[in-house]
C-alpha cells in the first residue's frame, strides 16, 4: 500500500525550533557516526531530503532510486525511535524545492538555527554545492561546521599524498601499506599471512560446467508504495523492478544478515570464481554488500573484520586466497579508487585519452544485441541493477572501449544503471580502469580482449549468433576484429607501453591481407553498431 511507505517518516515532517541543523545525505546512513554518541536531548535537528536534484542528474535504475529512498526513510525512522530529533522531506512534499541548498536555506530559517553542520560529501558535485553555499551562508552570519563521515579507512587526500610526485598510481604499493597500517592478514613478524601479498592469480577460475552457485539471500520487501511515489512525481527511471519482492538489503540489520550469509555460504568460493562469467547465476559468489556499504549502513572495517575472522576461525573451509581476494577489493581497491577520485577531480571527469566520440548504442538500455555475452550482462543489469566487476570491465566495458564509445556517455550509463554506483567509485572504475580514458592513472594498460578471453571465462559463446573462433566476416564475433582495429588505430599512443608489446609484435607478423580483412570487418561492425 502507498501509505506503508509514508509510515516510516510519520512524525518526522513537522519543523520545530532548533539551534543547529545537521544535514545527512542519502549515502550517509551511518548510525555509528560520532554525532549519535551525544545525548539525545541535543538541540540539533537532523535533516534528510528526497530531491529531484538527486533523481535527475543521471538516468537511474528504478531499483537504485527505490533503494536509496527506502534506506533513507528507514534510517530516519530508526534514529528517531532512539531519541534523535529529525525532519524528513519527502519527494512529493509541497514544500520541497527539489534543490539541496534551497531546501537547506528555508529549513534553517524555519527552525531559527544559528548553525548548520554537514558530513563531507563523497561526490565532488555535492561537495562543491555545499562548499559554495557554506561560503555564502557564513557571509550571512550563519555558523557552518563540516565533519568527516567516520566511514572510510583513509582520508580524502591520503592516497594523493602517498603517491606525491608520481605520474601513475599503482594499487599494489598502496594496498601493502594499508594491510600493514591496519594489521589485516598480517603475521606477528609483520609479514603477509600465507607468505604472499596477493593471490590474484588464483582468482581467475572458470565455473565448472553445470556448476550452480548458491542462490543469493534476498529479503523480498514490498516497495510498491515507494515505486508509486517515484512514478507519480514524474521521475524518469530505467530498468525493471518486482515491487512486491524487492531483494536488496536497505537497513543495517539486513546488511549484517547478508554479510553473515556471504561469510557462511559464499566466501569459501569467492576468490576462486570472482572473475567467472555465467548465465546460471546473476551474482555468482559475490557478496551483494556494495549498496549497503556505499550508503554507509555497513563500514568497510566491519566487513573486512568479519572475513578475516572467518578465515582465522575456519582456515580449512576458507583458504587465504578466498579471504585475501575479497579483502583486497575493500581495503585495497575501494579505498584506492576513492583516493584517485579526490586527487584528480574535477578534471578527471573530462579525460578522454583516446578522443573517443562514438555514441552509446541504444541496445545498452535494452540488451537487444546478438552478442550473447553483452546481451546477458545488460539484461541482467536491467533486471537486478547489478553486474559483477568482470561483466562491467570485460564485457560491456571491453566492448565500449573497442568500439570507441564516448566515455561521457558510458559514465552516465554506469552511474545510472547500477544500484551501487556513486560517482566517487563509478567514474574511476569506468573512465580509468575500464576505458583507459585517464591515460594510465589507474591502470597500466587498456583492458581489452578478443572473444577468446570471454570464451575462456564463461559459457556465453555456445549458441551465440556470432562465432568466437571466426575472425573476419559477418558471423565472426565482433570482439575479434575490433580488438585488432583498436590497437592499430591507437598505435601511436600505445606501442611504447611495455605491457602491450606482444600484441603489436603479433600484429606486425600477420599477413597484410589478413590485417586488411580484420580492419575491414571492424569497419563493417562499427558502421552497424545498432544491428550487432
Amino acid at each position: 500500500m502507498l501509505e506503508d511507505w509514508f509510515q516510516p517518516v510519520q512524525g518526522l515532517q513537522d519543523l520545530k525550533p532548533a539551534k543547529e541543523v545537521r544535514l545527512i545525505l542519502g549515502d550517509q546512513l551511518n548510525s555509528m557516526h560520532s554525532w549519535f554518541d551525544e545525548e539525545p536531548e541535543t538541540e540539533a535537528i537532523y535533516v534528510m531530503m528526497e530531491m529531484r536534484q538527486e533523481t535527475d542528474y543521471a538516468p537511474h535504475h528504478v531499483q537504485k532510486v527505490v533503494a536509496f529512498f527506502g534506506a533513507m526513510r528507514l534510517f530516519a525512522a530508526e534514529r528517531f525511535s532512539v531519541g534523535c530529533r529529525f525532519f524528513y522531506l519527502t519527494l512529493d512534499d509541497s514544500r520541497n524545492l527539489q534543490s539541496l541548498t534551497d531546501n537547506l536555506d528555508w529549513i534553517t530559517n524555519e527552525v531559527g538555527a544559528k548553525k548548520v553542520s554537514y558530513q563531507l560529501p563523497d561526490e565532488y558535485r555535492l561537495d562543491e554545492q555545499l562548499s559554495n553555499w557554506s561560503d555564502e551562508a557564513k557571509g550571512r552570519g550563519l555558523g557552518v561546521e563540516v565533519v568527516d563521515t567516520d566511514h572510510f579507512y583513509t582520508q580524502r587526500e591520503e592516497l594523493a599524498l602517498f603517491f606525491k610526485g608520481k605520474k601513475t598510481y599503482r594499487l599494489e604499493n598502496f594496498y601493502r601499506v594499508m594491510r600493514k597500517k591496519h594489521e589485516v592478514l598480517m603475521t606477528a613478524a609483520d609479514e603477509p599471512e600465507g607468505g604472499s601479498w596477493n593471490y590474484d592469480a588464483s582468482n581467475r577460475q572458470k565455473l565448472p560446467k553445470d556448476h550452480m552457485p548458491p542462490l543469493p539471500l534476498t529479503l523480498d520487501r514490498n516497495v510498491e508504495g515507494l515505486v508509486k511515489v517515484v512514478e507519480a512525481s514524474g521521475v524518469k527511471t530505467t530498468g525493471r523492478i518486482d515491487a512486491k519482492r524487492f531483494g536488496w538489503p536497505i537497513t543495517r540489520a539486513e546488511g549484517l544478515q547478508v554479510l553473515e550469509y556471504f561469510v557462511d555460504e559464499l566466501l569459501p568460493h569467492f576468490g576462486d570464481f570472482q572473475d567467472a562469467l555465467t548465465t546460471n547465476s546473476w551474482s555468482v559468489y559475490h557478496s551483494r554488500l556494495s549498496f549497503v556499504m556505499n550508503a554507509k549502513l555497513l563500514s568497510p572495517a566491519e566487513v573486512v573484520d568479519a572475513v578475516e575472522q572467518a578465515y582465522h576461525c575456519e582456515p580449512e573451509r576458507i583458504d587465504i586466497s578466498q579471504a585475501e581476494g575479497f579483502i583486497r577489493q575493500i581495503l585495497g581497491w575501494r579505498e584506492y579508487m576513492r583516493g584517485v577520485y579526490w586527487a584528480h577531480m574535477p578534471e578527471y571527469e573530462t579525460l578522454n585519452f583516446f578522443e573517443h566520440k562514438r555514441e552509446l548504442p541504444s541496445w545498452f538500455w535494452t540488451g537487444k544485441t546478438k552478442m550473447a555475452c553483452v546481451s546477458h550482462a545488460i539484461d541482467q543489469t536491467m533486471e537486478y541493477a547489478y553486474a559483477h566487476h568482470i561483466q562491467r570491465l570485460m564485457v560491456t566495458g571491453n566492448f565500449a572501449l573497442l568500439a570507441g564509445i564516448n566515455p561521457d556517455e558510458l559514465d552516465a550509463w554506469y552511474l545510472g544503471v547500477y544500484i551501487d554506483a556513486l560517482q566517487w567509485v563509478e567514474i574511476t572504475n569506468t573512465r580509468g580502469m575500464s576505458q583507459f580514458a585517464d591515460g594510465g592513472i589507474v591502470g597500466s594498460k587498456p583492458y581489452v580482449s578478443s572473444a577468446q578471453y570471454l570464451k575462456k571465462m564463461g559459457h556465453y559463446c555456445k549458441g551465440c549468433h556470432y562465432d568466437p573462433n571466426e575472425k573476419v566476416g559477418e558471423k565472426a564475433c565482433p570482439f575479434n576484429a575490433l580488438y585488432w582495429d583498436f590497437y592499430e588505430r591507437h598505435r601511436e599512443k600505445l606501442e611504447r607501453n611495455p605491457r602491450i608489446g606482444m600484441a603489436y609484435r603479433t600484429w606486425d607478423r600477420m599477413d597484410p591481407n589478413k590485417q586488411r580483412a580484420l580492419l575491414d570487418t571492424a569497419t563493417m561492425n562499427l558502421n552497424r553498431l545498432e544491428e550487432l
